[in-house]
């Protein structure tokens, strides 16, 4: 006669990552796609992020998965984000409120401070 299910131990998987032959890369561009089937992940460095006009990106790594690896990989993100603004603070994405650069329209006190 079997054991009730509440008895038994869940089962566990180890993934071991085997990263010694990674060459690691900088990106601050990320472009995503998508097919039916794939999400593609196109990652580069701009030279020149905050620039106006036409901006020429080469692309130097891409990454293709499935639909359920994306998502497992978005949940991921998400967590570690979350954990990581939770230990540091939030991360502003407005460049100019990280930088305290005055926007367009904004109230300036003296020598251009923002009030």
């Amino acid at each position: 006669m079997s054991e009730p299910e509440s008895s038994q131990q869940p089962v566990t998987t180890e993934v071991i990552v085997d990263d010694s032959s990674t060459v690691p890369s900088y990106s601050n561009f990320c472009r995503v796609t998508a097919t039916p089937e794939e999400v593609i992940l196109d990652f580069g460095l701009n030279p020149q992020p905050f620039a106006q006009g036409r901006q020429d990106v080469k692309a130097n790594q891409r990454l293709v998965m499935n639909f359920y690896t994306a998502k497992r990989l978005l949940t991921a993100l998400g967590m570690t984000i979350q954990r990581h603004e939770g230990t540091f603070g939030q991360i502003e994405l407005d460049v100019r409120r990280r930088a305290h650069i005055p926007q367009p329209g904004a109230p300036t006190g003296p020598k251009g401070v923002v009030e």
